[in-house]
Formats: structure tokens, sequence, C-alpha cells
């Protein structure tokens, strides 16, 4: 069945109003079009003189590119209504960037054109929303291992240096520095305040700002305190937001989060070192902290006296025994030492007597002992001196010449070889008996 036109062919045209009031006629009124709710994200919301609210409700996709858009809204009676019921379930205030669930009909007017009017919102919807891009931050965190950093840091036995990320004359800093210093055992604290915006669009900048100058200079501080004191709930969600929940996870030193009231959580409670729920509970676990250590110092000082006071006393009670034991123990001692003298000296003689003969004979066997070894030393020596003359009267020239051989001299030089003769040089040869001369040819 073929559907009835919207518009039915007009040759002559029409007038734009009577177009408009063609849309109007077949829009306005539908059932399908009548308190529907939507999904959808809060866009350019804004109130004008009168209290009406006008947003746009937009779509987005995966990559944050916008595919629907239409302009929304809220009559004045409906949206203070409105308003008090959201600011009651979600702690909120409605604006801009938000994910909601409305309930529309949809309007179009002549002259204004297409809108929806929001007749009613389920809060509900955006408390889920939020809380689950909290949590989506607490698993990325949790996923890339570093919620849990600032907490495994080292404390500081007593932190007395404290750099404080706050606005400059709210009253949560106010209420922190009065109970800080204001504590009644005297503590000393040494505080810096590294001022930031704690609410709106400039929270994460500024007091990411605030951290950089505390870390440029993180050897003059114990810990970091990041305080903020109460308000609207929406005033915190920037405080849920990953770029921050990472760099305090990462800073290098303790850091304690005090934001808002005890209903209050956010992102950075759970990547803190600490986390408490007030500006003052803040101060308080410092001085807790300080406290414990004068409580440990008071342990201390006592456990000295008690162990000076047992040395004391022992040392006295060794001192009275000695006093007691000493002229006892020296005449026993002097006693002991005069008997040995008695006895050295009874001893000595027939110790020397002993020694004396000892010595003579030993003496006696040493000379018996030098008498046998010159008598054999002489007997060598003889013998050699014996051999040597056999061997000089066997080498002499007169037994050689003896035995066949003779001796040429030219002049009075021996020959000993051919070559030291010449031609017609005058020798003499000598034999065993008598001599020749000869000339060499």
């Amino acid at each position: 069945m073929q559907q009835p036109s919207l518009f039915p062919d007009q040759p002559q045209g029409m007038t734009l109003s009577e177009f408009n009031a063609r849309i109007e006629r077949h829009v306005n009124g539908v059932p399908s079009l009548q308190n529907q709710w939507v999904i959808a994200e809060t866009s350019d919301l804004r109130l004008n003189r009168s209290g009406h609210c006008y947003t746009e409700l937009i779509e987005k996709d995966d990559r944050g590119t916008t595919i629907a858009k239409i302009g929304a809204a809220i009559w004045a009676g409906t949206y203070r209504d409105l308003y008090n019921k959201f600011l009651r379930s979600t702690g909120q205030v409605l604006a801009t960037g938000m994910k909601v669930m409305v309930k529309v009909t949809v309007n179009f007017h002549s002259l204004y054109g297409m809108k929806v009017v929001i007749n009613d919102i389920d809060p509900n919807y955006t408390l889920g929303d939020m809380a689950r891009q909290r949590q989506e931050i607490i698993n990325r965190l949790t996923a890339e291992g570093i919620i849990d950093l600032n907490k495994e840091l080292p404390w500081p036995e007593v932190p007395q240096r404290i750099a404080i990320i706050s606005a400059e004359g709210a009253a949560g800093y106010g209420d922190f520095m009065n109970q800080l210093t204001g504590n009644p055992y005297g503590l000393q604290f040494y505080t810096c305040l590294f001022n930031a915006v704690m609410q709106g669009a400039q929270t994460v900048p500024t007091v990411m700002a605030a951290m950089d100058r505390i870390n440029r200079h993180i050897d003059l501080f114990d810990c970091v305190v990041i305080i903020r004191g109460g308000g609207a709930t929406s005033e915190l969600n920037s405080f849920d937001n990953y770029d921050l929940a990472s760099y305090v996870a990462n800073f290098p030193i303790p850091v304690i989060v005090g934001i808002g009231h005890e209903r209050d959580v956010t992102v950075l409670d759970y990547v803190a070192a600490l986390h408490v729920k007030t500006p003052t509970a803040a101060a308080e676990t410092l001085i807790q902290r300080g406290t414990t250590a004068l409580v440990h110092l008071d342990e201390l000082q006592d456990a000295v006296v008690t162990a000076v006071r047992d040395t004391v006393g022992q040392a006295r009670e060794h001192l009275a025994f000695f006093t007691t034991m000493i002229p006892a123990a020296a005449r026993h001692l002097i006693d002991t030492n005069r008997i040995r003298l008695d006895n050295h000296a009874r001893n000595i003689p027939f110790a020397a007597k002993g020694l004396i003969v000892n010595q003579r004979t030993r003496l006696e066997r040493a000379v018996e002992r030098m008498g046998d070894t010159v008598s054999r030393a002489l007997q060598r020596e003889q013998q050699r001196l014996v051999a040597l003359g056999d061997k000089a009267t066997l080498l002499s020239p007169v037994n050689t010449l003896q035995r066949g051989y003779s001796l040429v001299r030219r002049g009075d030089k021996c020959v000993t070889a051919a070559d030291q003769l010449h031609s017609g040089d005058q020798i003499t040869v000598q034999f065993a008996t008598g001599t020749t001369d000869a000339t060499v040819n």
C-alpha cells in the first residue's frame, strides 16, 4: 500500500510558511515522537534570562566525531525540577559535556524550526557513566602497573617539610594550616604553598604545573599534600583525570590527597600514597606521624636510662666485690711468688753445677773433634802436594825432550808453528842431549 505523500504535487508552488505548516502538522503530536527516552551528550548548555535552558544533544562515534545532533530546550518550570532532581542524585550540576538519558518530545515551529523538548531526565544513567569513566581510568592505571607506585614509596620517619597544592585563600587550605600549626605537641612543620585552581577546566593544568615546580626542588620536601575543601561533587570531576592521576602515581615522593567530603572519592584517592577525607584530616595525619615519633623517642629515652642505671648498678657490685678480693688476692700472689723464688734460689747451685759439667763435656768433645779434623786436613794436603810434584816432574821440558821431542828457537823465542818461520831463517834445535844450528830452506 502506497504511503500518503506528505507534500502532494503543487505545480503552482507554495509559500515557506505553508511548507513549514505541513511539517508541523505531520510532526507535532505524533505518538512515536513524544516522550521518548534518548541517550546523548549535552553541548553548549546555557540559560536565558527567562530561566529556559537550551542545549544541543549530540552523539559521537568511537573516534569522537559527531554523527548526530539536534537542538533541545527545557522550559523554565521543568528545568527547576530537573535541575534539583539531577543535583540530589548525582551531586553535580547539569552541564555541558555530560552523558544523559532524557525523555524528549519532538517539536517543530514554523519560525524557529525543529527541536526536542526535554521533559524528564534519568540521573542514574549519568551516575553510571561517570562511574564507568572513573573505572576505565582505574583499570588503565592498573594495567600499566603504576597505580600503586606512589603507595610503595618509603616515608620519612617524621615528614616535616610539606609542599602544599591548594588554592590560596581557600577555606580548606586555612583549615589545614590552622590544624597543622596549632597542634598541641609543639611540632614544627615547614610548609610551602604552590597555588593552583582547584575546580573547573583549569584544575588539571594548574595542579600539574604546581607538581612540576615541586619536582624541580624535590630535595627540599618530604611529601606533597593536595587539599581542597568541601563543595559540590561536580566540582571534583577534574580529579577524575588520567593524566593527573598518572602524574601523581609516578611522583618521586609520597602524596597525600585530602579532597572534598567523606562521601567523595576521586581517581587521585586510588593512586596517592595516602588519601584522607578532608584537609583537616591530612593535617591530623602528619601530626600523628610526628607524635608517633615523639612516643618512640620517649621509649628510647626510657630504655637508655634503664640500661645506664642497670650498667652502673652492675659496675658498683663488681667494684665492691673486687675491693674485697684485692687484698686477699694480693697476699696470695705474694706468698705464691715468694715460695717460687725460694725454690729457684735453692735450685740455682745445682743447676749451675750441672750446666758447667755439661759445657765442659761438650768442650772436651769439641777439642777431640778439632784434632781429628786438623789431622785429616793435613793428610789430604800432603797427598795433594805429592800428586802435584809428580805431575810437575812428568810435564817438565827435560822429560819431554827425553821422550824424543825437540825444541826450536829463533833467536831467544821458541817457535810453536811452521808459519812463524821463513826461508833463510837461522834456528837452533835443542835435543835431550845437545843442540844444533840450522837454516830454513
